[in-house]
């Protein structure tokens, strides 16, 4: 049986070993792809007697429910638009970066704009393409919306009617968004696990947020609301936040890099690990507070 311990291999074989493995799947998966389009196109899950590609990968090849729907919805957009395949296999474009392209890719769309906007995308992390189709497709922004769910599984009463008083308050994002659904005012959603935060650009400058946050901190945005009831009368709850924070980055700067007006006089330390305050500032200005580590291989 083979082993899959790898102790006895050196560091730069290792890191060669990984990076040809990573380059044999990426063409293996374009091929796989490819040979799941073709047999879903033909149906011929249908003489295995599967009444979908979906139960016949999952039953027949014993893939995961959510790896087959994800490689089915891929193969599909790449059949349509075979440019997707070459990108896929040399590197250019992941599986996740064709899924957020892949609503964009409809019938309508031809294929010389289809290779340009697969151009737009290739080598992009996954942010970098939601800003890219935020872009080029900008959507309207969201309501906000604040309302009481209660703790996970709880059987405390929830609104389930589409009024929010004054009152309540946060986030709640356009059901046409499919990066962050809208909370459904249903007893049986509202009594899963909330969703974890996330953060995703609508149009160039606009970006929705979708978060649930415990009382301590509902608590706290609703004071941070009645203090600046002068300068934001609405109670806005993008406007409250951006306050907020435009006046905790710069408390935050100085902690981190030691911002201020004024510097004083440098002291020793006898922990050889200190950075002196002036040192943390002036690297700061010079990489603009961001990492200017630059690996090996660039």
């Amino acid at each position: 049986m083979k082993s899959y311990s790898l102790l006895h291999l050196d560091d730069h074989v290792l890191l060669r070993d990984l990076a040809t493995h990573v380059s044999r799947d990426r063409a293996t998966t374009a091929s796989m792809l490819a040979h799941i389009a073709e047999v879903d196109e033909r149906k011929l899950y249908v003489s295995a007697a599967y009444p979908s590609m979906l139960l016949y990968s999952v039953r027949e090849l014993r893939m995961s429910e959510d790896v087959a729907i994800e490689r089915i919805r891929v193969a599909r957009t790449a059949r349509r638009f075979p440019a997707i395949f070459p990108a896929l296999a040399d590197g250019r474009l992941n599986m996740t970066a064709v899924l957020l392209l892949t609503p964009h890719l409809t019938p309508q769309v031809t294929p010389e704009m289809a290779e340009e906007l697969l151009a737009a995308a290739a080598n992009k992390t996954k942010n970098e393409i939601r800003l890219l189709l935020a872009e080029r497709f900008p959507r309207p922004d969201v309501p906000t919306l604040v309302l009481a769910i209660g703790a996970p599984g709880g059987s405390d009463e929830r609104t389930t009617g589409t009024q929010v008083s004054p009152d309540s308050p946060v986030l709640q994002l356009s059901p046409d968004s499919p990066e962050l659904p809208a909370l459904q005012l249903s007893p049986d959603s509202l009594g899963r696990p909330a969703p974890r935060a996330r953060i995703a650009p609508l149009s160039p400058g606009r970006f929705a947020l979708q978060v649930t946050v415990d009382q301590e901190t509902y608590d706290q945005l609703r004071y941070a609301q009645s203090l600046l009831s002068h300068a934001v009368p609405s109670g806005d709850v993008a406007k409250v936040l951006k306050r907020v924070l435009d006046l905790a980055v710069p408390k935050l700067e100085q902690r981190k890099f030691a911002k201020c007006a004024r510097s004083r006089p440098r002291r020793s330390s006898a922990n050889g690990r200190y950075v002196p305050a002036e040192i943390r500032r002036t690297v700061s200005q010079r990489d603009g507070g961001q990492c200017t580590f630059v690996s090996e291989s660039g």
